[in-house]
């Protein structure tokens, strides 16, 4: 049997933000994580020499704590990348965020007219006070853009991310994820210039050898400060005592352990920690867990025989003539992530759920597939360019905000406030679909609470860390006002 002060199971951005935390005052801790490696889903994966994300990866946050932890880790291994993302829709690519000309361009006047008009109409719908307030995605949309825009930009892409109607998701995630984007700003830009209006991000941090690099970088830090990473290790059991978690039965290989802490932080699928706790929580918290639904996602990395594609980081497939939903250009991302310049490396990204015809699919199929839709989408692609692939199946990679989801959530939440020395941190221990800095956010006030402080994990402000645009006086904030806006401790709950 082990013990430490804190027992960490994950090691992707929220775990691992942790127990670097930690391990800066001085405090060890050891951390689980049933991967070969460490990083979640912000990790890379390597292949004959060519590295690739789980998708991408953009090192970009307003929150100042956040990005000092990745300098301090890092140092001088980020580069600047320009940012580029384009979207598919009828053959023809569409600037993303939208540009006016550029839509209208491609659309025609007509259609462009009718958006603009269906537009005009959401908007004087909203000032006559005959807008209710949205409870699904469809309605959010719809509202604030316009019915054709919503038909045009989102309505497809959405459903082959989530794979059910968009009548069928919250609301919740439209605020969450779809921020910055105005159609009345894009019409003054195309006139006016945007020198007076809010900035885009048009660059981002990344590290030179893919997010990985980051998280293999904190994993040998942590090493070193004597709070050990133990991969390939499951939790098979969490024991507890009434509101109080007293140990962690875990499984390496053919080895069974015990371990004790004081304190436990878990990032694994909040679904799954529940399923492990001995004795079981009660019937309706295991019915609502059992209620919760996540989206599935792959990746077929291929390998082409063309030095240069495309200029995109990214690109979003919304034509539902075809099954991929979002194209990365990892040499776009950094060059060192192809180790032969006169290739590159696409990542063909499918979401699907477990036992689907997509993730039934095998590995030679699924790269038939991706290779026969990256010549048909007139990409560069030519037959025969196409040298090698390999396909990475990612499970629980998003939680999904259906019609039920916050109902089920809430009883959760409520059961797991419960507990004196455990928290949930991240995507999954959290059932939030968060970018990589929110994640870290979770792991780094989880920290704070074991060093005293206190914080409500679940009133973390995620709508405004999602936002992309920064005004002049926003780029001047300091450190101190920034930290104040997102770093606020709250009275601990009676």
């Amino acid at each position: 049997m082990e013990s430490r002060s804190t027992l960490i199971i994950g090691a992707g951005p929220a775990g691992l933000t942790t127990a670097y935390e930690l391990a800066k005052h001085g405090v060890k801790s050891v951390v689980l994580e049933q991967a070969d490696r460490v990083g979640g889903i912000s990790r890379t994966e390597t292949y004959k020499g060519y590295r690739f994300d789980i998708g991408g990866h953009r090192f970009f946050t307003k929150v100042t704590e956040v990005q000092r932890i990745w300098y301090e880790i890092l140092e001088k291994d980020f580069i600047k990348v320009p940012r580029l993302s384009r979207i598919y829709y009828r053959g023809k690519f569409y600037k993303y965020p939208l540009s006016l000309m550029n839509t209208v361009s491609n659309l025609g006047i007509l259609p462009s007219f009718t958006v603009l008009m269906s537009y005009l109409k959401a908007k004087l719908k909203a000032r006559l006070g005959m807008r209710t307030e949205p409870e699904t995605f469809e309605e959010w949309v719809t509202d604030r853009f316009g019915e054709r825009l919503y038909k045009t930009f989102f309505k497809t892409y959405t459903e082959k991310v989530w794979g059910i109607p968009c009548n069928k998701i919250r609301a919740d995630w439209a605020a969450q994820r779809i921020q910055g984007m105005s159609l009345k700003r894009a019409v003054i830009n195309a006139i006016f210039g945007s020198q007076n209006a809010k900035s885009l991000i048009k660059e981002f941090d990344y590290p030179v050898l893919g997010p990985g690099m980051m998280w293999e970088r904190c994993q040998s830090i942590l090493e070193e400060a004597d709070s050990p990473v133990h991969l390939n290790t499951s939790v098979v059991k969490v024991e507890r005592e009434g509101t109080r978690i007293k140990g962690v039965v875990a499984q390496q290989g053919d080895r069974t352990f015990y371990l004790t802490a004081d304190h436990y932080v878990s990032s694994m699928p909040i679904t799954a920690l529940l399923r492990r706790l001995d004795p079981l929580p009660p019937d309706f918290v295991l019915e609502a867990a059992n209620k919760l639904k996540y989206r599935d996602f792959l990746i077929v990395s291929l390998i082409v025989n063309q030095p240069d594609l495309f200029p995109d980081n990214w690109l979003y497939i919304h034509s539902p003539e075809f099954k991929v939903g979002r194209i990365q250009n990892f040499k776009n991302w950094s060059p060192a992530m192809v180790p032969d310049a006169t290739k590159t490396c696409l990542g063909m990204e499918y979401f699907c759920s477990e036992g689907d015809q997509l993730w039934e699919m095998s590995d030679q199929e699924l790269i038939a597939l991706a290779s026969r839709e990256a010549i048909a989408l007139s990409l560069g692609v030519q037959p025969g360019d196409v040298e090698d692939g390999v396909v990475i199946r990612q499970k629980k990679a998003y939680p999904v905000y259906d019609g039920e989801y916050r109902q089920h959530l809430q009883v959760i939440q409520d059961y797991l406030e419960t507990f004196e020395n455990l928290q949930t941190v991240g995507r999954n221990g959290m059932h939030r679909y968060n970018n990589q800095d929110h994640s870290m956010m979770t792991g780094l006030l989880a920290a704070k609470n074991i060093l005293g402080e206190q914080h409500d994990l679940w009133n973390v402000n995620t709508e405004r860390s999602y936002h992309e645009e920064f005004t002049k006086e926003e780029w001047k904030q300091t450190d101190e006002k920034k930290e104040k806006e997102y770093l606020v401790p709250v009275a601990s709950k009676v």
